[in-house]
């Protein structure tokens, strides 16, 4: 396992993926370079044995997989092996019309997504990224352009202890009026009317005129940093879930089962609950995954065997252990960073758990010497929930939830131990491999 190797992959990665978007286009150029094959949604495909192929699905969600080298056969369907993460992070995101002032300071109506820490957010540079929509040949083709300004654009200030002496009490913040970033100084309270259609024109080359919607979310500007006396750690924003994106990419590319269907599944919107047209509650992948098996040549009913027959890992983070509230961790299943693999469990299957399925991947930890922990919340203690349980239930497939344990889930900035990226990245190769 190569620490190094994975966290400068992992950073390539964060830093690529300044929105969900820009994830699944990261990850499309990846696997372009590793000699993947793009295919369509609505295209005819002509799949190859020992070959590898993606779609993005819906701009924000990807699916890839790699075909065995086994000739067809009546007698003998082949295995299918999923890996499973999301693209998508706890956010602000801009409204329509998001323009508003406030005496000459100009500045950007937001929403929350997902549920992030919102005092994180305050003091930090921020900028703007996302997907922009102009004017096609027709109605039902517009122009899709991804944005990102790269540059620190808007900033949430916080209110200064003087005027708030109850600050570090714990002072809620109301994401209506506390949230709203700044944007610039007016020079006229007209002169934002029109400020980001302006700004988006200028990005994109588009006529202002010509845009009509956008999918904007602010991103938080800061670096990622390894830090600690010996490098054990890895502070950057969006580790969760970008350290199980990566684990994905990397397992596909590790190599090609004879037998078998290796395939992943980057899913947008598990941090709202994952019921949309490109989140894993949807029926896209199953009607993928059947594409798949009947443009290799087989039947309904094989690939049905397949489906029911097949494994998924899905890979989420994990909560570590915090330094200064150990109350909060369960009294025995504790897992910290440098731990490796956290193996996710829950009686209220908010994690995907059953004996039989975390037999199977404690048993490939085992004999590949990935470290690897159970983990479960405080029975008095609600944790959060993945995607796992979700596309089991749906595909009907054995399932285990599992990832890397973080410190700080859901901040602007989180932090986890550099080897268990490398430890997770093994799992994932060697789950398409054995």
């Amino acid at each position: 396992m190569n620490t190094e190797k994975e966290i400068n992959r992992l950073t390539g990665l964060i830093l690529g993926s300044v929105s969900p978007f820009h994830c699944i286009l990261t990850a499309s150029r990846f696997l372009e370079q590793e000699g993947f094959t793009r295919l369509d949604l609505t295209g005819a495909w002509d799949l190859k044995p020992a070959k590898g192929y993606y779609l993005p699905v819906f701009d924000s969600s990807l699916i890839a997989f790699t075909t065995g080298d086994a000739p067809v056969s009546q007698a003998y369907v082949p295995t299918l092996r999923m890996e499973a993460a999301h693209t998508d992070w706890p956010c602000l995101k801009l409204k329509p019309s998001p323009e508003v002032s406030t005496s000459r300071y100009g500045k950007l109506n937001v929403e929350v997504y997902g549920s992030p820490i919102l005092s994180t957010w305050m003091d930090r540079p921020l900028s703007l990224a996302g997907k922009v929509c102009a004017a096609g040949q027709t109605p039902f083709s517009p122009k899709v352009h991804l944005v990102d300004v790269k540059r620190p654009v808007a900033v949430i200030p916080n209110l200064a202890i003087h005027m708030n002496r109850e600050v570090n009490n714990g002072a809620a913040l109301n994401p209506q009026k506390d949230m709203l970033p700044i944007l610039t100084l007016l020079e006229d309270k007209t002169d934002n009317d029109h400020c980001l259609v302006n700004l988006l024109a200028r990005e994109t080359g588009c006529a202002p005129e010509d845009i009509l919607d956008y999918d904007l979310c602010l991103y938080n500007l800061d670096s990622c940093s390894t830090l600690g006396l010996e490098g054990e750690f890895f502070c950057a924003p969006r580790i969760d879930n970008l350290t199980s994106v990566s684990a994905c990419l990397a397992g596909i590319v590790s190599g090609f089962r004879q037998n078998g269907v290796n395939v992943i599944a980057l899913y947008d919107n598990e941090e709202i609950g994952s019921r949309t047209k490109q989140g894993a509650f949807s029926a896209v992948t199953d009607r993928v995954l059947e594409k798949l098996y009947l443009s290799l040549g087989y039947s309904r009913e094989q690939y049905l065997n397949a489906v029911m027959d097949g494994f998924l890992l899905s890979m989420d983070v994990a909560h570590a252990m915090h330094p200064n509230h150990t109350e909060k961790c369960d009294i025995k299943n504790q897992i910290l960073p440098g731990d490796g693999v956290a193996i996710k469990m829950a009686a209220a299957q908010s994690y995907a758990t059953d004996a039989s399925c975390i037999s199977v991947i404690e048993d490939i930890c085992r004999r590949s010497q990935i470290p690897c922990k159970k983990f479960s919340n405080r029975s008095d203690i609600k944790g959060g929930a993945t995607l796992g349980a979700i596309s089991s239930a749906l595909l009907s497939m054995r399932t285990v939830d599992v990832g890397v344990p973080i410190l700080a889930m859901h901040s602007a900035r989180e932090t986890m131990g550099t080897k268990d990226q490398a430890a997770l990245v093994a799992l994932a190769s060697e789950f398409f491999l054995v």
